[in-house]
């Protein structure tokens, strides 16, 4: 996806869990309150309450986009705010790189920049609706439901803004701090149902800048629920997204990756896929922080629908529907997998292209890669898993303070695991293949790469 701003493209979470799917019930359905947000503000989540008829969270956030208190297009100071972002997000390094066929040498080290890195269009959306906000209120009260992104400059930039996190307390958010006429930041991940209805009730300002790929898969399970099919997510549990993404989805479970799938499947087939599943209590127990209330494995794996957390590896979305979608042909005939099996693509085109840009560069000839971003970045820990699954050094880091002193790296591995190493860099001359996360600002990668050439030129002053 192209995005506006060539020079911004720029992308420790703490775990969260998932929250129950509440069934909220309201006396009148055409009101967006609830009445029992108010009561739980010092919670993440507002409390269910029963009543008439179903609260429908597709009507509400409707009402909501439409209410005055309400923004998620800006202030009008967009031109004002891009220049300062490019102020602190450019990088000459990256402007050479790009003009240059994305292949430069400085010294003994030729860099080669993958095509598609970086900030993307909503991440850099985000972030700037986020400026935006604190130019038009310079003086209120500002908080953000989650990092705007994952990336630790960015957020840390936000600070200095005084744009504070919702402070949490044993694993929940005390929402009981904002009050009324604050302003609240929904992050680029966006914010679950539960949440919105908490800060509706408290009728204070909020400026949403969900990614609309996200709103794009919000709607997707939307569906799914409207269809009476259960929908698999594809995702993390406890990632921002699939919270925002499972509180708008009627009955759901949530697979991490194709293993979780096969097993799901494999139950659905009474073990005649690949004999992984066994009992009800064992599935149950497998997905217990990641299936919705109540979920019965036996009744809410008839008809399904997929969707998919929006920075997960394409090639395994895809691979999943497929298994999916097969599964059902099995299980209840070609003819009627129609009945059974709902898709839409909601793969976004950005975290696509930068996976199919690092496919492009892990087949180059380099001797190491590295790739930048927030170590809670998920799009950037499966650029990580690609140069691995190549058997190619890599490195991620998510800033230069990773590296150094002298030849010494700290980086993570794509399942998260913290690596020291010393005499990361080989001697002589080398060729560097170097990639960024979707929240990752150009000027974290110039400043990873200033750290290579002076360790780099330090060994060359040695050996002169």
């Amino acid at each position: 996806m192209a995005i506006s701003l060539q020079f911004c493209r720029i992308s420790a979470r703490a775990e969260l869990s998932l929250p129950e799917t509440r069934i909220f019930r309201q006396r009148n359905p055409s009101s967006v309150r609830c009445s029992a947000a108010g009561e739980a503000a010092s919670s993440s989540s507002s409390s269910a309450t029963t009543e008439s008829s179903e609260f429908d969270a597709k009507v509400f956030r409707h009402n909501l986009t439409r209410s005055d208190n309400y923004n998620r297009r800006g202030f009008g100071h967009k031109k004002e705010t891009l220049e300062r972002m490019s102020q602190e997000y450019t990088s000459d390094i990256i402007k050479t790189l790009k003009e240059n066929g994305f292949e430069y040498t400085w010294g003994n080290v030729t860099v080669k920049l993958a095509e598609s890195y970086g900030f993307c269009w909503g991440v850099e959306r985000a972030v700037q609706i986020a400026y935006e906000a604190r130019k038009q209120f310079p003086s209120e009260k500002i908080w953000i439901t989650n990092e705007i992104i994952h990336n630790p400059t960015v957020n840390q930039k936000l600070e200095e803004m005084e744009v504070k996190n919702i402070p949490i307390d044993d694993g929940k958010k005390q929402f009981d701090v904002v009050e009324k006429g604050d302003v609240v930041v929904l992050p680029a991940f966006g914010a679950a149902v539960d949440e919105m209805l908490i800060l509706s009730d408290k009728n204070v300002q909020i400026v949403d800048t969900t990614c609309p790929w996200v709103s794009k898969v919000w709607t997707s399970v939307e569906k799914h629920k409207k269809g009476e099919h259960t929908s698999i997510i594809h995702g993390k549990y406890s990632h921002e997204e699939t919270v925002a993404t499972a509180s708008f989805a009627g009955k759901y479970i949530i697979v991490k990756n194709m293993k979780e799938a096969t097993y799901v499947c494999d139950y659905i087939l009474g073990g005649g896929l690949d004999g992984s599943s066994s009992t009800k209590e064992a599935f149950l127990e497998k997905f217990k922080l990641a299936v919705s209330k109540g979920f019965d494995p036996d009744q809410d794996l008839i008809k399904v629908g997929i969707a998919n957390q929006t920075t997960m590896l394409k090639g395994e979305t895809e691979d999943i529907g497929k298994l999916v979608e097969r599964t059902m042909m099995q299980k209840y005939g070609v003819e009627n997998v129609n009945n059974h099996f709902m898709s839409f693509n909601t793969i976004c085109d950005a975290t696509q292209e930068r996976q199919d840009a690092m496919y492009k560069l892990v087949d180059e000839k380099i001797d190491l890669m590295l790739v930048v971003g927030g170590w809670n970045s998920s799009n950037t820990s499966h650029l990580q898993e690609i140069a691995e699954e190549r058997n190619i050094p890599s490195y991620w880091v998510d800033t230069e303070k990773r590296i150094g002193p002298g030849n010494k790296i700290s980086y993570k591995l794509m399942h998260g695991e913290l690596v020291e190493k010393e005499n990361w860099l080989p001697e002589g001359p080398i060729t560097i293949g170097i990639t960024s996360g979707a929240s990752t600002p150009d000027k974290v990668v110039e400043d990873v790469l200033v750290k290579v050439f002076d360790i780099k030129r330090d060994e060359a002053l040695q050996l002169a």
